[in-house]
């Protein structure tokens, strides 16, 4: 409590059921004329997007649509999707979807008034000016993406997850909308979910945590393991999804002003290497990573354990902390998501690689415990 904080967070936030609609007003009183709505195919042929090409047009805001957005969006999407907008001349850029869409504006922004190339922008604080306006709408309750100061792109050239953590990317206004990720495959939901499950737990026993951003995590490690479990079981469950959208939102607050840790350094090697969703990535190392980083976080994992609805009275630290692994594991197990890396198709030859490129990542930086290479090849192979 005795030092200052800077605490980022976008201007205005719509959450809850239909707060998609909220947004004609604020489209009509920002002045856009020119959108870039980036997106994904799946969001366009399934027929969400039309539902914000509606309220474009009442705004009387042109726009023009970039869906080639990947997975794990790459530098060609940032480029394909940054020419578009040049040629169309945008003054705003509209997100679509979960992370990847979130992630590829964000990074189109950036480059639409920074210039250059987006490899130069990985790193903290890299940019010098203000991204162009962003109003991002999140279809998922995962990433977070839509609130934080983080984006993620690959190098596809060198098969490696650029993280770029800029304050200049927070978007203008950010929209969770439960009823657009109302019916989405399990599959997705468990691995978002678990995402967003992750993101907590990180921002809660990481290095740079602090008393609003541990009030933040723990909240959302409660409101993700009691509906998360609902959401993926019944994709149409209004409350299981509200609830889901209010945890990944609170924990993205939490990590993106406090930091993650390793499960994400380890992670994005995953994806870089092997293209892989970066949901499951995170879900599949989360109670390996955690078991190397617990006995260097006091009673944090006794907290985690609780807000899992785990009682752990009458238990030692120890016994509490394998009681939240044990937690996360269950979660993990219920949901359908693989047991470990191999399922995964990842390979035994690659792990060194990806262990000394961990190292380098930029939330390494934030994990609890000191991690050696050896210690990172160790837990790799425990994944797998």
């Amino acid at each position: 409590m005795n030092i200052s904080r800077k605490i980022y967070l976008p201007p205005l936030s719509i959450v809850g059921p239909d707060a998609l609609k909220e947004l004609e007003e604020e489209f009509s009183s920002r002045g856009f004329k020119k959108a870039l709505l980036v997106t994904d195919s799946i969001l366009v042929e399934i027929g969400i997007a039309d539902h914000v090409k509606a309220i474009l047009k009442k705004a009387s805001i042109e726009y023009v649509t970039y869906s080639g957005v990947k997975q794990n969006p790459t530098v060609e999407n940032v480029n394909e999707g940054l020419q578009l907008l040049k040629d169309f001349g945008c003054d705003c850029i509209i997100t679509l979807g979960g992370g990847s869409p979130q992630d590829c504006g964000k990074a189109i922004g950036i480059l639409a008034t920074n210039g250059g190339e987006i490899q130069h922008y990985e790193g903290i604080h890299v940019s010098s000016k203000k991204a162009l306006p962003i109003v991002a709408i999140n279809t998922t309750a995962g990433t977070a993406s839509e609130i934080t100061i983080n984006y993620v792109i690959t190098d596809e050239k060198r098969k490696i997850k650029m993280v770029m953590v800029d304050k200049n990317c927070l978007v203008d206004i950010a929209v969770n909308d439960p009823i657009l990720m109302l019916n989405k495959p399990a599959a997705l939901t468990a691995a978002t979910g678990m995402d967003a499950l992750t993101h907590a737990i990180e921002a809660y026993v990481t290095a740079g945590a602090f008393e609003w951003s541990d009030a933040l995590a723990i909240k959302a490690i409660e409101l993700i393991a009691s509906s998360l479990r609902d959401a993926v079981k019944d994709g149409s469950n209004v409350e299981a999804r509200s609830k889901m959208a209010w945890g990944q939102f609170i924990a993205g607050q939490a990590f993106s002003n406090c930091g993650l840790g390793y499960v994400h350094s380890m992670a994005h090697q995953l994806g870089g290497f092997y293209n892989l969703p970066h949901g499951v990535c995170n879900a599949v190392l989360l109670p390996f990573v955690e078991e190397f980083n617990a006995d260097a976080c006091g009673e944090k994992f006794r907290d985690i354990a609780e807000a899992m609805g785990v009682n752990t009275t009458g238990m030692s630290t120890k016994e509490a902390n394998k009681a939240a692994i044990d937690a996360i594991k269950k979660l993990s197990a219920d949901i359908g998501i693989p047991s470990g890396l191999k399922e995964l198709g990842v390979e035994e030859k690659d792990i060194e690689l990806m262990a000394k490129n961990a190292l380098l990542d930029v939330c390494a930086g934030g994990n609890p415990k000191g991690v050696t290479l050896e210690d990172t090849i160790g837990i790799y192979q425990a994944a797998l």
